[in-house]
C-alpha cells in the first residue's frame, strides 16, 4: 500500500498559516487591557496594527529567496522561534516603542510561510493536486482562522487573562517547531517516511525545472518576469478588499447600521464562512480546468473571472443597501475573492517553478503591500467623507482592474523557458 506522506507534509504548513493569522489577529482583542497597560492611544493602536505589514512585506519579498537557498525546514524553524518569542513578549513590552519593535519583529517572524507553503506544495505534490493544496494554504487556512481567532481567543482570554493568551499562543509556535524537527523535510527524497512508490508519483507528475533542491536566487529572470509581475498586480487588487474588509468590516456595520460590536462581530462571520467556500471550490475548479487545458493562461483565467465577479459583487454597497443586501454583496464579494486564494501560489510556481518561494514570496509582498495602503485609504476616505461608499468603490474598481489583468495580460512559457531555469519570459 503506497504512503500518503505529503498530505502529512502539507498539514504542516496548513497549520502554520493557522497559527500565524491568529497570532496577528490577537492584539485586536486585546486593545483595551494593552491601551491600560501602557498608557497608548486609540491612534498608536492603529500604528501598531499597519506596522506589521510593513515588516511582513520587506521580509516576505527576502524570505523567498531563504527558503529555495536553505530549504523549508531550518527557514520556517528560525522563523517559528522568531514570531513565538515576539508573541510572548507583548504582554512585558512595556511601552508603545516596545510594542511597535514586537509588532515589526512579528511580520518579519510570519513572512516565510507562504513562500514555503509554495515551495513545499512545488516539491512535495505532483501538479494535478497542487490546486486543492495551495487552496488549503491560501484561503481555507487563512478565512478559517479568522472565522476561528474570535471565539478562541476571547475564550482563552477568559481562561487564563489577556497575558496568559499570547503566552499560550507562543508555547502552540513552540509545539509546532518540535513536530517540523521530527516530521518537515524540504525535499520528499530527503525523508525516510516514503515509500517507493510515493516518491515516483510525486517525481513523475513535475516539471523540469522543479525536480531539483535548493540554489541561490537568480533575480534577473525574476524581475522580468511578465507573469509573475500580473500574479502581483492581480494579488495586490485582491489584497486591498481583503485587508479592508478585515480591518474596517466591523466598524462599517457598526457605523452605518447601529450594531454593538458583539452583534457586528456576529454578522462578520458569514463573509468569512463564503471564503471558505471559495477556497474550497477555487481549488477544486483550477485543478480541473487545468487537466482539461493545461495552460498557464488557464489558470489566469479562473483568477480574472474571480475577481471580476468580487468587484461585481460591491456595486450595490455604492447605493445605500440595507443591512441584508450589504451582508449578502460583502460575502459575495469576499466569497468569489478566496475563489483565487490558493490559486495565487499555483500561479507563482507556474511563472517561476525553479525559483518557487522567491516567486511566492515577490507575490506575498504585494499582498503585504495592500495590507500597509488599503486600511490607510479607507481611513482617510471614511474620515473626509463619512462614508464607506467612495472606499468600496476602489476596492470594486481595483478588482475589475487585477481581472483584466488576469485575463489579458498572461502569457505561456515558451519551450525554451520551460527547459531552461534561466530562461526569461517573453
Amino acid at each position: 500500500m503506497r504512503t500518503r506522506f505529503r498530505f502529512v507534509t502539507l498539514g504542516l504548513i496548513v497549520s502554520l498559516i493557522v497559527i500565524n493569522y491568529i497570532d496577528r489577529s490577537a492584539v485586536s482583542y486585546a486593545v483595551e487591557p494593552l491601551e491600560q497597560a501602557f498608557g497608548i492611544t486609540t491612534a498608536q493602536y492603529g500604528i501598531i496594527s499597519s506596522v506589521f505589514s510593513v515588516g511582513y512585506m520587506v521580509a516576505a519579498f527576502l524570505s523567498g529567496p531563504l527558503v529555495d537557498r536553505f530549504g523549508c525546514q531550518r527557514v520556517l524553524l528560525t522563523a517559528v522561534a522568531l514570531f513565538s518569542i515576539t508573541t510572548a513578549l507583548i504582554p512585558v513590552a512595556g511601552s508603545f516603542a516596545g510594542l511597535l519593535v514586537i509588532r515589526l519583529l512579528l511580520g518579519v517572524g510570519e513572512s516565510p510561510a507562504f513562500p514555503a507553503a509554495t515551495r513545499t506544495v512545488s516539491r512535495w505534490l505532483p501538479i494535478r493536486e497542487r490546486g486543492v493544496a495551495l487552496a488549503l494554504c491560501g484561503g481555507v487556512a487563512v478565512s478559517g482562522s479568522l472565522l476561528i481567532s474570535g471565539p478562541l481567543l476571547t475564550r482563552l482570554m477568559d481562561l487564563v487573562g489577556w497575558q496568559g493568551m499570547f503566552w499560550t499562543l507562543a508555547i502552540l509556535g513552540v509545539v509546532w517547531a518540535v513536530l517540523a524537527m521530527w516530521l518537515l523535510r524540504d525535499l520528499p527524497d530527503e525523508s525516510p517516511r516514503l515509500d517507493d512508490a510515493e516518491r515516483a508519483l510525486i517525481a513523475a507528475d513535475q516539471e523540469t525545472e522543479a525536480t531539483g533542491g535548493r540554489a541561490k536566487v537568480r533575480w534577473r529572470p525574476l524581475l522580468t518576469n511578465r507573469n509573475l509581475w500580473v500574479v502581483a498586480g492581480g494579488y495586490f487588487a485582491w489584497g486591498f478588499m481583503f485587508w479592508g474588509f478585515m480591518y474596517w468590516l466591523p466598524s462599517f456595520l457598526s457605523g452605518a447600521y447601529g450594531l454593538s460590536v458583539k452583534q457586528a462581530g456576529a454578522f462578520s462571520i458569514a463573509p468569512w464562512a463564503c471564503g471558505i467556500v471559495g477556497a474550497l471550490v477555487g481549488g477544486v475548479v483550477v485543478d480541473r480546468v487545468y487537466r482539461r487545458s493545461p495552460k498557464i493562461r488557464s489558470r489566469f483565467a479562473v483568477m480574472g473571472v474571480a475577481l471580476l465577479l468580487a468587484g461585481c459583487s460591491l456595486v450595490p454597497l455604492a447605493i445605500a443597501p440595507t443591512l441584508t443586501v450589504a451582508l449578502i454583496s460583502i460575502s459575495a464579494g469576499v466569497g468569489f475573492g478566496f475563489i483565487t486564494g490558493g490559486i495565487w501560489w499555483v500561479a507563482s510556481i507556474d511563472a517561476a517553478p525553479d525559483q518557487p518561494g522567491s516567486a511566492a514570496g515577490f507575490a506575498d509582498a504585494a499582498f503585504a503591500a495592500a495590507g500597509i495602503v488599503a486600511p490607510s485609504v479607507m481611513g482617510f476616505i471614511v474620515s473626509s467623507t463619512g462614508s464607506f461608499t467612495s472606499g468600496f468603490v476602489v476596492m470594486a474598481g481595483l478588482a475589475v482592474v487585477g481581472a483584466l489583468l488576469m485575463l489579458l495580460v498572461p502569457r505561456e512559457r515558451t519551450a525554451t523557458s520551460s527547459t531552461a531555469p534561466a530562461a526569461v519570459e517573453a
